[in-house]
């Protein structure tokens, strides 16, 4: 049985005050807010929003959200707890040229606002960020395992990981033999492909890293939940504009 820790007054009050923000950003927020079960076994709910630029109805991990700064201008909310009122994107490059060619920002500000030439581009250095700290704090945490032969062997472990790491320009090879041991196994492991070998290797302080494990929890979701988003300014883009291949883009079926 796993036992369960006792928070502090100050800790409980402290998480209420979190709540009662978070659910006032939530009524604030441009296009509402609504849940629905996830289908994984925390049975944790995901948020869905609608997006400014197409009117879609959508799960948060596949949105971004963006408030008006104290200068008037369109600043990205990756983490969801900036103040102000939310106005939510679909989480992939060419819509949010849309949204700033249709002056969306504004029309939902209802009031006049200056978007960054280089939002897109900030948009996908932040979630890179967001997401080699939290490789970071896994490493810290004793929750990241390195190296190939390690991860095979955490495959095998009493509790196996939840996301399989790979880099992006890593080759094929290894990525499949790591995806094949986990089907054989059975096991109901995530992989994650948007990060590059140096952005893997600086947040983990190691060179060459290609093959990584998070083990189950918050931090291991948090990438998963990021990874889905970044995916949208990275895998979307040929030059001429045709569809790539993002989570958003995918469930949108264009």
């Amino acid at each position: 049985m796993t036992a369960l820790a006792t928070k502090t007054d100050g800790e409980a009050t402290h998480e209420r005050a979190d709540d009662d923000a978070s659910r006032s950003r939530e009524r604030d927020d441009i296009g509402g807010s609504r849940s629905r079960e996830r289908t994984d076994d925390d049975a944790s709910r995901s948020r869905e929003r609608r997006c400014i630029a197409t009117g879609e109805v959508r799960p948060d991990n596949l949105l971004i959200r963006f408030v008006v700064g104290p200068d008037g201008d369109i600043v990205p909310d990756i983490s969801g707890k900036l103040p102000g009122r939310g106005m939510w994107v679909t989480a992939d490059r060419l819509v949010l040229k849309q949204a700033v060619a249709k002056n969306a920002f504004a029309k939902a500000a209802k009031a006049s606002v200056a978007v960054p030439s280089d939002l897109a581009e900030r948009v996908e250095r932040l979630l890179a960020s967001h997401m080699q700290s939290d490789l970071g704090l896994a490493r810290r945490a004793g929750q990241l395992v390195l190296g190939f032969d390690n991860v095979l062997r955490a495959l095998d472990g009493k509790v196996p990981p939840r996301l399989l790491i790979e880099a992006q320009d890593g080759a094929a090879d290894g990525r499949r033999k790591l995806a094949g041991s986990a089907a054989a196994r059975g096991l109901r492991v995530e992989t994650v492909d948007c990060l590059t070998r140096a952005e893997l290797s600086l947040a983990l302080g190691r060179e060459n890293v290609i093959h990584a494990a998070v083990k189950p929890g918050p931090l291991a979701e948090r990438l998963i939940f990021d990874s889905a988003r970044l995916l949208g300014f990275r895998a979307t883009a040929a030059a001429d504009g045709t569809a790539g291949s993002s989570p958003a883009r995918k469930e949108r079926n264009v």
